[in-house]
């Protein structure tokens, strides 16, 4: 079973209230077969615990170490995953679609 919005956003609270960094990821576009709807989120703290999920699996390794770097750096950022020839053995999407992810700091 996935997290609800409210458990993913309450964790967020707590682990800001806890001083540490957190970042948010949120699916914002979908495109063909998408394993997880706009508005799936992901929560991450900067000891790389999550809660949550964006794909299902396929990609949240890479928005994790993406969501890292947002924390330090606090820039935003637009990721987009898919299958490409370019990309087949990399990170991508199985299911053959395509995702965008917005990736911001919680401060």
């Amino acid at each position: 079973m996935l997290s609800s919005d409210t458990d993913i956003l309450g964790q967020a609270e707590a682990w800001r209230r806890a001083g540490k960094g957190v970042a948010l990821a949120t699916v914002i576009e979908t495109w063909g077969s998408a394993p997880r709807p706009v508005g799936s989120q992901l929560v991450v703290d900067a000891d790389a615990h999550f809660l949550g999920s964006v794909s299902g699996g396929c990609v949240e390794g890479d928005v994790i170490t993406e969501a890292i770097d947002v924390i330090g750096d606090g820039r935003p950022r637009l990721l987009e995953f898919g299958v490409a020839d370019e990309t087949a053995w990399r990170a991508g999407l199985s299911c053959g679609g395509r995702i965008r992810i917005y990736l911001e700091r919680l401060d």
